[in-house]
């Protein structure tokens, strides 16, 4: 159960970290996205 507060906090703290730094959100919006299209190739 520890466990699984630990990896809240960490996702609630990375969250609040993204919503104030647009640059590093706007890299990791197109990474992500970039790769959702490569398995989707991959799949296809």
């Amino acid at each position: 159960m520890l466990r699984k507060t630990l990896i809240m906090t960490a996702v609630g703290m990375g969250v609040r970290y993204l919503m104030r730094n647009k640059p590093v959100r706007d890299k990791l919006i197109r990474t992500l996205q970039s790769f959702t299209r490569g398995t989707n190739q991959r799949q296809m």
